[in-house]
């Protein structure tokens, strides 16, 4: 799970391989009350509305490239919004008749690499991305989107420098947010904070863009102990009042940290959809040791197994956390772990991979993290605890 702002179109991180998981028989129930799956929202409801129109306005002209942008940008919002990857499926479903094409108009291919961004193909969205900027230099979104990737692939230069073309075609405040993520990873974490408490400052800023910017201040502080002001800004994120998966996930992490696990609970107590949340439920009942640990558990193991036998790897940092925290095998979740720091590599995929390797007894296999904290400097007192755990440990 990765956070990053978008402009034309916002981001979300649900793997596209999740939509489906249908056998080649259909299913058919045996009883008419069993419920087969509850939708997000009702039928009535104006979002419900919403996408009916933009659905029929779609069917009356298949090939309207500006209904299928409208569409496909609402279904990705509201994947990022409710968690539920079958939104990306619909998007990358009306993308089809452009979806192979190798020149497909910008806004198409803009729409491609964030759904590929989500499948964690980094590579091939990053490709997209340099066939957009080729033909729209200042694409705002395009190069915000770029250095949101490439600071995951902790390519850390070029994702500065990817920020640094925003300066001609964003607001300031996008640069800023776009440098200050970077730097608050990368050994500026007092300057990222003291940027990005001006920046918000500026009450016009509102919806998701203060959504994405009170995070990554919430998140700095957090790494760096500040836990007051990681809370205040927490609160500022909630307080704009829009559903955010990756904020849920952020704020949840921060509770676990700070063993409020009842209030984790209550946070995620209705947002057991979404795998990562229900992970987070799930640690934060076992802390606690209440009965629905086990059955959470459970539900988790057949997720991750149904995961794996579709050929998914976008959430194996949440398979190997489950496998060492709430399973209790550091053996089978340290490769885990190692698979996802190859693919991305955040601090949540640091911290992880350490932790396995302590509970493995396997120095080599921390080694890769521990020279990414010392080459980038990274500020983040947890990754630094468990390194100096892991160098002084006796094997």
């Amino acid at each position: 799970m990765t956070r990053s702002l978008t402009i034309l179109a916002v981001l979300g991180w649900f793997t596209l391989n999740q939509v489906s998981n249908a056998s080649s028989e259909p299913y058919r129930p045996m009883d008419d009350a069993q419920v087969l799956e509850r939708l997000s929202f009702k039928a009535s409801d104006p979002v419900a509305r919403e996408f009916e129109f933009l659905r029929n306005d779609l069917r009356r002209n298949p090939r309207h490239l500006e209904s299928v942008i409208k569409l496909a940008t609402r279904y990705i919002e509201q994947g990022r919004s409710e968690g539920d990857p079958r939104f990306l499926g619909q998007a990358q479903a009306i993308l089809t008749p452009w979806w192979h094409e190798p020149t497909p108009p910008p806004s198409t291919l803009l729409l491609r690499a964030t759904i590929r961004q989500n499948a964690h193909e980094f590579n091939e969205a990053l490709a997209d991305l340099d066939q957009v900027l080729a033909v729209q230099p200042t694409n705002a979104q395009a190069w915000l989107t770029k250095a949101s990737i490439l600071q995951v692939q902790a390519r850390y230069d070029d994702a500065r420098r990817a920020c640094q073309r925003l300066a001609r075609s964003a607001a300031s405040h996008v640069l800023l947010g776009c440098l200050s993520d970077i730097a608050g990873v990368t050994g500026q974490s007092a300057t990222s904070r003291q940027l990005l408490r001006e920046v918000l400052l500026e009450s016009a800023i509102s919806g998701r863009e203060r959504i994405w910017l009170a995070t990554i201040l919430a998140e700095t502080a957090a790494r760096t102990g500040a836990i007051r002001e990681a809370e205040q800004y927490f609160a500022e994120a909630f307080k704009v009042g829009v559903k955010d998966q990756y904020l849920l996930s952020a704020y949840a992490d921060y509770l676990l940290d700070q063993r409020r696990y009842q209030d984790a609970i209550s946070l995620l107590q209705s947002e057991t959809r979404v795998d990562g949340l229900l992970l987070r439920l799930s640690l934060a009942e076992q802390a606690l040791e209440l009965p629905a640990f086990q059955r959470h558990t459970a539900e988790l193991a057949a997720r991750f197994a149904a995961g794996r036998e579709r050929g998914t790897t976008v959430h194996v940092r949440e398979e190997a956390r489950f496998t060492l925290d709430l399973l209790r095998d550091a053996q089978r979740a340290l490769p885990l772990a190692r698979a996802n720091w190859s693919v991305q590599r955040e601090p949540a995929d640091a911290r992880i991979l350490l932790e396995c390797a302590l509970a493995d007894r396997n120095r080599a296999a921390a080694q890769p993290v521990l020279d990414w904290l010392n080459r980038n400097h990274v500020e983040d007192f947890r990754l630094r605890q468990l390194a100096k755990q892991i160098q002084e440990a006796p094997f």
